[in-house]
């Protein structure tokens, strides 16, 4: 839009275009690798032989190309460490002075690149969830990539088997549901905020969203059988913040709960969103 000579206010929606929800997928086996290969069309969800190649090839020509024709002035040899090292610390709480010092940089010049990361859609800063407790809460944001097929490519993850392998798995796992279902809530034109909230007594919600008239916390499990003391951990966490609604999201296949108090897997926590009403 830089090339147009008039202003477009009050002319122009923005319009966000994710890449494939796993509830827009048609095929079982294409769902099943939507955690594994992303969301592009071309990635590999729905043709597997793509993945991980395509995923390398789009970050290169990102470098080289796209990133810095918008702005980013890194070379694309520092674009390419910075995003290995974004890879390295997914789902963790962003510390742009260590990510700096590794990198000869300073935090004001990682922070500015980051930036630019965010803008491209290929990272999620989630803020943190300042609530008027008598805790220490963390404040500093967490970081997410976007697409999880981009994030296992450059952790060189070639299938599920290795994934699961790996000892951050949970840490992918928790950033695949929270942009699933933060991309629903987008979809369905639902106004909320979201968030993440850890005090440091180590109380923690994976995912807040505020909706305005209420909130909801969601924590986040691999597991595929979680226990009773998760979900009072949960409660008891969720009453921090007053939140109305709280979900457990895990692996299971036996769902148990309501609509204000469930543990349940995401296909489950999606239908929900779809059902229940915050306006």
């Amino acid at each position: 839009m830089t090339q147009v000579s008039e202003s477009l206010a009050g002319r122009l929606s923005m319009i966000e275009l994710t890449p494939f929800l796993q509830t827009e997928l048609k095929t079982n086996a294409s769902r099943e690798r939507r955690w594994l290969c992303g969301g592009y069309p071309d990635g590999g969800v729905l043709t597997p032989t793509h993945y991980p190649r395509w995923q390398l090839d789009y970050l290169a020509l990102l470098s080289q190309r796209d990133l810095p024709t918008w702005g980013l002035p890194a070379k694309p040899q520092t674009t390419d460490r910075l995003l290995r090292m974004l890879a390295a610390v997914h789902g963790q709480t962003w510390n742009a002075s260590q990510i700096g010092q590794s990198m000869g940089l300073s935090y004001q010049t990682v922070n500015s690149y980051l930036d630019y990361l965010i803008g491209a859609f290929l990272i999620r800063r989630l803020a943190p969830y300042q609530a008027n407790i008598r805790k220490r809460l963390v404040k500093s944001p967490k970081i997410y990539w976007r697409d999880t097929g981009l994030l296992h490519a450059l952790l060189n993850v070639s299938d599920t088997r290795t994934l699961l392998a790996q000892p951050w798995v949970g840490a992918s796992w928790e950033g695949f549901v929270i942009e699933q279902v933060i991309g629903e809530l987008s979809v369905l034109d639902r106004r909320f905020e979201a968030y993440y909230f850890r005090t440091s007594d180590q109380f923690e919600l994976d995912l807040v969203l505020d909706f305005g008239i209420e909130r909801w916390a969601i924590e986040i499990k691999l597991s595929t059988s979680p226990g009773p003391e998760d979900m009072a951990r949960l409660e008891k966490t969720a009453r921090l913040i007053g939140a109305r609604r709280c979900f457990l999201v895990s692996q299971t296949r036996r769902p148990t709960g309501d609509e204000e108090r469930a543990s349940c897997d995401l296909a489950s926590l999606i239908r929900l969103i779809r059902r229940v009403r915050t306006e």
